[in-house]
């Protein structure tokens, strides 16, 4: 089971975007990597296509490995980092936050 989903809320815990927390867009399973709203943005330039597409500097989000980002679990009302584990819940495999053991 996974621990990290695409619309989950997580937390950066290492490299250049230390501490920022942003949103789950896409995940590369090959690489264990995720895309997150905000972090490891990067410049591509491109060229005017024939389709009408301008041409220019866009700036995107690139991959991180997933070992650098952290779920947030909410505990006592404020967003936490915290590991997952997979436990039974309702007769049903879940995702648990480890520091409180309720379901995400």
């Amino acid at each position: 089971m996974a621990r990290i989903r695409i619309g989950d809320q997580v937390k950066v815990v290492a490299g250049k975007d230390k501490g920022v927390e942003g949103k789950v867009i896409s995940i590369v399973r090959d690489g264990d990597r995720v895309v997150v709203e905000g972090v490891n943005r990067v410049k591509k330039h491109t060229r005017a296509g024939q389709t009408g597409a301008e041409g220019g500097i866009i700036t995107t989000e690139a991959p991180i490995h997933i070992s650098n980002v952290m779920p947030l679990a909410d505990i006592d009302g404020k967003k936490t980092p915290t590991r997952v584990s997979s436990a039974v819940v309702d007769g049903k495999r879940a995702r648990v936050a480890r520091k409180t053991g309720k379901e995400i």
